[in-house]
């Protein structure tokens, strides 16, 4: 079992975010001392936090972390996150496009 400090070095997930997920019920700590009220984890906890830091880092929502979490098929991560790279890809093209656009914008103030 590891103690919240330890888990967050070890997750690189913060305490706040640790309190805020185990109070939307996304990742409940394994135990919790009754008399000292702190929270310990477990090495299944590790490799769910984990799993919720990559999901953040590619833009995940709260909602749709809390669905991978319930439904525990690849098949349903799978298509989530081939959904995310085309959103990716297309908020790419459309950020070329505003480069290209303010290229334009300059080019003709300057003649």
């Amino acid at each position: 079992m590891y103690k919240i400090g330890e888990f967050v070095e070890m997750t690189g997930l913060s305490k706040e975010t640790l309190r805020y997920y185990a109070e939307v019920k996304l990742l409940e700590p394994a135990y919790i001392d009754p008399v000292t009220r702190y929270r310990y984890y477990d090495d299944g906890s590790y490799f769910e936090a984990v799993l919720l830091a990559k999901l953040r880092r590619f833009g995940f929502t709260i909602q749709e972390m809390s669905a991978v979490m319930k439904d525990e098929s690849f098949a349903h991560l799978e298509a989530l996150l081939e959904q995310k790279r085309e959103n990716k890809r297309m908020q790419i093209q459309d950020l070329l496009a505003q480069v290209e656009e303010i290229d334009e914008f300059l080019a003709s103030g300057r003649e």
